[in-house]
């Protein structure tokens, strides 16, 4: 999509985004209580607790918010919240269906058993229908640059991850490092296109060969035929049938090969970088 383009597609749902009912009451965003985002509790007030606070995070294409919840106890967290009302319509992706992708994404990472994607739900918050993913505070002044050295297998696994669900925007600021050490990956939307349409900013792992615990843990997956089957049944309420089978085309391809795709420094590069 040219700059032009974007930016007009940006201000027309600004314009609409405007025309809408009111926006909610916004208000200072509380410290949260739970912070361990894999407890029961977390999880519980993800899914279902009340919105208390929601500010806009004034970064990126689409309308997304750091909100707040709080459970009837009192219990907290805090979640990034990107409605699909505030997605910008895009050529290439159907208008609406980021929301899903991010989702998509998590299910994936959960029925790999790879925990690097921060819990995620669909539900209804202050602007309608979206993802809500659980907020991991990234470790103070620390970027992919500064970490990339020490986490290599982290980085292979998501590299993978990427391969595998076609990601066609990680940046620098996706990928992050939280306070105890654990790097994390964050930001989905642009993901299984049945077209190739991976970009990233790591390419260090370029024809190198697949890790075998990775190989193994791809292969268990496609294996198992209730796995899978479930994995398909969850992704199909999210995906197109055609983005599904692709999917899992892409699988196949990487068990074939057990090494990471070669790509172009031209064209395989997210825009914006950052």
């Amino acid at each position: 999509m040219s700059r032009d383009r974007h930016l007009g597609n940006r201000r027309l749902l600004r314009r609409r985004w405007e025309e809408d009912e009111a926006e909610p009451p916004r208000r200072r965003l509380p410290a949260p209580t739970v912070t361990s985002p894999w407890s029961e509790e977390a999880r519980s007030i993800l899914a279902g607790a009340e919105v208390i606070a929601c500010e806009p995070i004034p970064t990126g294409s689409n309308y997304t918010f750091a909100v707040a919840l709080a459970d009837k106890l009192g219990a907290r967290c805090l979640a990034v919240y990107k409605p699909r009302r505030g997605e910008v319509p895009l050529w290439d992706f159907p208008d609406g269906s980021l929301y899903r992708r991010e989702y998509a994404a998590y299910v994936v990472s959960q029925a790999l058993r790879w925990p690097f994607i921060p819990p995620t739900v669909i539900r209804d918050g202050p602007y309608g229908i979206g993802s809500m993913q659980f907020y991991v505070a990234p470790a103070d002044g620390v970027s992919y640059f500064q970490f990339r050295a020490q986490h290599r297998r982290e980085l292979r696994q998501i590299t993978l991850f990427d391969h595998l669900v076609n990601n066609a925007d990680r940046k620098v600021s996706h990928l992050i490092e939280d306070r105890a050490g654990q790097v994390w990956g964050i930001d989905h939307g642009l993901t299984f296109h049945e077209d190739w349409k991976l970009r990233t900013v790591v390419f260090d792992f370029c024809g190198q060969p697949i890790p075998p615990e990775l190989l193994r843990d791809l292969r268990e997956l496609r294996a198992d035929r209730l796995r899978a089957a479930a994995l398909q049944s969850e992704l199909s309420g999210l995906l197109t049938a055609r983005e599904i089978a692709v999917f899992f085309e892409r699988l196949d391809r990487l068990l074939a090969r057990r090494t990471f795709p070669e790509l172009d420094p031209y064209r395989n590069v997210p825009r914006g970088f950052f």
